[in-house]
């Protein structure tokens, strides 16, 4: 078969780059739109029980940015989230679904409690040490979903969401074990020593979200800026060009899963050391889920995983004041977010339904 359709690797890098940043900005224009339809869907549903929308997003902004407190809250709210979709934005570019965030988070908070707790450390190396331990747990345990997928041919959804229980019961049952705490009500660890705390940028506001903003911007440089960054477009955007161009499809999965698993484990080191102070069964309840629908959101641009992330940490901090204050049900902001997730799906099947015309 003659070569002469593919000029060589690197003729269409540029072509290609311009066609995926344009995908990437049409889908996070979709995504923007879905936000504006979730709220006016929410304003409906509002005006379906006799309150006031304007006063009810009012009500739930101002209380979200109407101190520093509930500013901080939403920050840290937004933390994990932002962490954990950009590596699932990252695995969406090679057309990797990853959904194991939860576990992945769950683990990489309970490696860094037990650093904390176990290991013998100065203050000033406890913090990087626990974290880079929540790290490189949710690295491995991604790791396993990945070798799951190569070695035995059970696709990544089912492997990633199937760990992600494992991943709770390990939680539990070291919590059952000598890392819980005697004579507690709940299952929980000890309080944290006080060097494992993660320092705080002001207030309340903890170190997480300057770390999560520099992982969104080393996420887009490095899919955007480097060599691996392109061969991960590639695989995503045709595995046989990548395979003829002598990129190893299955070398990809495991390096973009390990990336993914270790920024949610970071994620869960972060909620242990810098929101609870200790380990507490459950803590990631959600948190994985949720920043599957922000890295959709950001139209898998791991930068626009940002704001995406912040978004929703805003609506979480303020749902609480528009309850109190206008007497609309807190439980509103979960159905605005799964509202803008049906939204931004639609907008996707619509664009590749179009595309394939």
């Amino acid at each position: 078969m003659s070569a002469s359709p593919l000029p060589g690797p690197a003729a269409p890098a540029a072509p290609m780059s311009g066609r995926l940043r344009g995908e990437a900005a049409g889908a996070l224009l979709a995504g923007l739109g879905a936000v504006f339809l979730a709220l006016a869907v929410g304003a409906g549903l509002i005006l379906a029980t006799g309150r006031d929308p304007a006063a009810a997003y009012l009500a739930l902004f101002g209380g979200a940015l109407g101190s520093p407190d509930r500013i901080a809250f939403a920050f840290n709210k937004a933390t994990p989230y932002v962490l954990t979709a950009v590596g699932v934005a990252l695995c969406f570019r090679a057309k990797v679904i990853n959904i194991g965030g939860e576990g992945q988070i769950a683990l990489g908070g309970l490696a860094a409690a037990w650093v904390a707790l176990s290991v013998p450390l100065p203050a000033g190396a406890l913090v990087p040490a626990c974290l880079a331990a929540g790290a490189a747990a949710g690295a491995l345990w991604a790791g396993l979903a990945a070798l799951i997928r190569l070695w035995r041919g059970v696709h990544e959804v089912l492997c990633t969401l199937l760990l992600n229980f494992i991943a709770l019961l390990l939680v539990a049952e070291a919590l059952k074990g000598d890392l819980g705490e005697t004579g507690a009500g709940f299952p929980q660890s000890p309080l944290l020593p006080a060097g494992a705390w993660l320092p705080r940028l002001t207030g309340t506001m903890h170190l997480g979200i300057g770390l999560a903003a520099v992982a969104a911007v080393l996420g887009s440089v490095y899919l955007w800026r480097t060599t691996f960054g392109f061969r991960l477009r590639l695989v995503g955007a045709s595995r046989a060009a990548a395979v003829y161009a002598g990129v190893s499809p299955a070398r990809t999965l495991v390096s973009v899963m390990l990336i993914a698993g270790g920024l949610a484990g970071l994620a869960g080191g972060i909620e242990v050391l810098g929101v609870h102070r200790r380990l507490i069964e459950g803590f990631s309840n959600g948190l994985g889920f949720t920043a599957i629908g922000i890295a959709l959101l950001a139209g898998a641009s791991p930068l626009a995983a940002l704001p995406a992330g912040l978004l929703f940490g805003l609506l979480e901090a303020g749902a609480l004041a528009m309850q109190r204050q206008v007497g609309v049900p807190s439980s509103l902001v979960p159905i605005i977010q799964g509202l803008t997730m049906v939204f931004v799906l639609c907008a996707l099947g619509l664009r590749a339904r179009r595309g394939g015309a």
